[in-house]
């Protein structure tokens, strides 16, 4: 089930599975705050800091998972609904449609670069240096972008540059991924496109 609601700032997505039941809306309100969660602390930690450099606003109102199999469905369905409700809340022809940014962390490097440019790719470069933070498998990273970007129509590249604490590189890449999505969200006066639509 799929259910999307859309308003001129907003955009509202609940989807349900058997194996997740999950209600996010994402709004375009440059205040960045992360409402509600998933209870999983450490993926709370990320999205509130994607929210933070995003500018998004993101409240997860609802969140059900089978946890007590792992985190991959909660956190692979958690980057579904962000990038249906991205798709939808956003019209590409009229933003910047690509940002960049290299962002440090201490030890860590992290560059990142988007494409508002409704076709998917994701390029991960990234080796984390333990296989979890906390309870956390550190290669749900990887596959969270993968579902936000399948979902979302984007490109995007993640490349760690350095880095050795895996928290730190995780908290990282959710910074400069939003820094990178907030320049492709600028305002533009053209369609950056010799097609002459993004559809």
């Amino acid at each position: 089930m799929l259910e999307i609601e859309r308003s001129d700032n907003c955009c509202e997505v609940r989807r349900q599975t058997n194996e997740t039941s999950i209600t996010l809306k994402l709004c375009a309100d440059n205040i960045g705050v992360l409402s509600g969660g998933t209870k999983v602390g450490f993926f709370d930690h990320l999205i509130k800091t994607f929210a933070k450099y995003s500018g998004l606003f993101i409240e997860i109102s609802e969140f059900q998972a089978d946890t007590h199999v792992d985190l991959h469905h909660g956190v692979e369905d958690t980057g579904i609904v962000l990038g249906i409700a991205f798709r939808n809340l956003f019209d590409y022809n009229k933003v910047a449609r690509f940002g960049y940014t290299i962002i440090p962390m201490d030890e860590t490097l992290i560059l990142s670069s988007v494409d508002l440019s409704g076709r998917q790719y994701l390029n991960f470069d990234v080796n984390f240096t333990a296989p979890h933070i906390g309870n956390f498998p550190t290669e749900l990273v990887e596959e969270f972008f993968r579902a936000f970007v399948n979902n979302s129509a984007i490109t995007l590249h993640i490349k760690k540059l350095e880095g050795k604490n895996s928290h730190h590189i995780a908290e990282c890449i959710f910074k400069s991924v939003a820094l990178s999505l907030k320049m492709a969200l600028g305002p533009s006066g053209t369609v950056f496109s010799t097609k002459g639509v993004i559809m």
